[in-house]
């Protein structure tokens, strides 16, 4: 928040083609100063959020922002109390200011505590932790974007699902499908764990003709319960779309509302649809299947299958070149490591399972589906997305990126070998390293002592740290002053 505020008054803000609503008022002396401190987390698809706080989905394209976090945000600033008069946008963004600050320290501890389920070492899913703090997403997490929720919810999820508590788990999923439409896919994990509890429990028990009728009994009731638990995740989503249809395709369904004449205007200027406005119908109502989402996101901004591979994205491209492969190198390490669990999908009873002596650690195989998971992301984003985005979309959506970040630095990197974290799966300990050896500073923080030790720890961590902190604080100064950082 610091930051942003220094290089928002330091840097002058870029003229973007981005969506910039009027203000509803003139502002005082309180929001001036609010706006220059706060301002920076107010930018590009900021502005859509902020806007439908404020005044609810009055323009068509604001469908492309799940309301979870709008409705969040509107909350919050009608509940803070406030000494000093604010416009809705100053309270706004102030509730956004606190609201992803708590939210990013849920996230981290709920990816804390998932890690800890997971890769059973808590000084890896520690460190995971803390990368998360230092985040490529960072500037994300903090501005008005819902990037936070999403994270805390989805995570929180997860952790819930391998703690075996399905209903709480599929209540955070739902509500992780309110905030953002990728919350869709996490149904995946739902599937996979009742699909391989089911599995795992026919490997165990010989069946013999007479228990037939009872094995399909549970194989209905786990297509039944998965089905439930889908329908469930997918229910938020749902209803969006059915009040986006209500709100834009039903005459005389708009909500009464006076709409401010330099918000008609700009619609005008800018061709932004009007719920309530005009007499045509969106093409989207017409559709056998009437999604206002990916229409949007079609006729909105192209995004589609390859639509993004042109030269002149280029930049882009290399802007998204290290996320893509430091998760195309996770997905190949665990592939390598675990083939055969790969081909079984992870639904073969291992000795080592049976034994209670599986691996642990990234390559272990509790790991599979969040691999699986993230690989996914990773595609469908590289191919059908606006390239630039997939730091954001897979740092907020997927552990994978700070686990095998943990990883490598705890596998490759001789200072953290003897720092009382958990030491590497390849075997390498420390030789008679004492306390001293650690280098400089003691810091029982792992990133700490790296960055104090900086000069003698090895180029793939000096590679995994600038590409946190580097675009930690990159994005801080682009995105705030809305330069090309979305």
């Amino acid at each position: 928040l610091v930051f942003q505020a220094v290089f928002n008054v330091l840097i002058p803000d870029h003229a973007a083609d981005a969506f910039s609503p009027p203000r509803s008022g003139p502002g005082g002396l309180w929001d001036a100063l609010l706006e220059r401190l706060l301002g920076g987390l107010g930018r590009w698809d900021a502005e859509h959020f902020l806007f439908i706080a404020e005044h609810g989905y009055l323009l068509e394209h604001n469908c492309a922002f799940l309301p979870l976090f709008p409705l969040g945000l509107r909350l919050l600033a009608a509940l803070l109390p406030c000494p000093v008069p604010l416009q809705p946008r100053g309270r706004l963004l102030l509730a956004a200011a606190l609201l992803n600050a708590l939210l990013a320290v849920l996230a981290a501890a709920a990816l804390l505590a998932l890690g800890r389920a997971v890769l059973r070492r808590p000084g890896q899913a520690f460190l995971a932790a803390l990368l998360f703090s230092i985040s490529p997403a960072g500037v994300f997490m903090a501005a008005a974007y819902s990037e936070s929720a999403f994270a805390a919810l989805a995570f929180g999820a997860m952790w819930q699902l391998e703690k075996g508590r399905e209903r709480l788990s599929g209540l955070l999923f739902a509500l992780a499908a309110g905030a953002r439409a990728n919350g869709l896919v996490n149904a995946g994990f739902v599937l996979y764990s009742h699909s391989k509890r089911f599995v795992l429990r026919l490997q165990g028990t010989a069946a013999s003709p007479r228990e037939l009728p009872v094995l399909w009994k549970q194989a209905l009731s786990l297509v039944a319960s998965a089905a439930l638990a889908c329908a469930g995740i997918f229910l938020p989503f749902a209803l969006f779309q059915y009040y986006a249809y209500m709100r834009f395709c039903q005459p005389g369904t708009a909500l009464a509302q006076s709409i401010p004449e330099p918000l008609l205007q700009l619609a005008r200027d800018k061709g932004y649809r009007v719920a309530g406005v005009g007499v045509d119908k969106p093409p989207w109502c017409s559709q056998r299947f009437p999604l206002a989402y990916s229409y949007i996101q079609d006729a909105y901004w192209n995004v589609g299958f390859l639509r993004y591979f042109e030269l002149r994205q280029i930049p882009n491209f290399l802007l998204a070149l290290p996320v893509t492969l430091l998760c195309s190198w996770a997905a190949w390490t665990y592939v390598s490591a675990n083939p055969r669990h790969c081909l079984t999908l992870g639904l073969e009873r291992s000795k080592s399972e049976d034994s209670g002596k599986a691996r642990d650690g990234f390559c272990g195989p509790a790991a599979f589906v969040y691999v699986v998971h993230s690989t996914a992301l990773l595609a469908f984003g590289f191919f059908c997305m606006h390239v630039q985005v997939l730091t954001r979309f897979l740092g907020s959506s997927s552990p994978i990126l700070y686990w095998f970040s943990a990883h490598l630095l705890l596998e490759h990197e001789p200072l953290l070998w003897s720092t009382g974290t958990n030491n590497p799966a390849s075997g390498k300990h420390p030789l008679g390293k004492s306390h001293s050896s650690r280098g400089k500073g003691t810091s029982d923080n792992p990133v700490v002592r790296l960055l104090l030790n900086w000069r003698s720890i090895t180029p793939l961590s000096k590679s995994i740290l600038g590409f946190f902190l580097g675009y930690w604080l990159l994005g801080l100064v682009l995105h705030c002053n809305f330069l090309p950082w979305t």
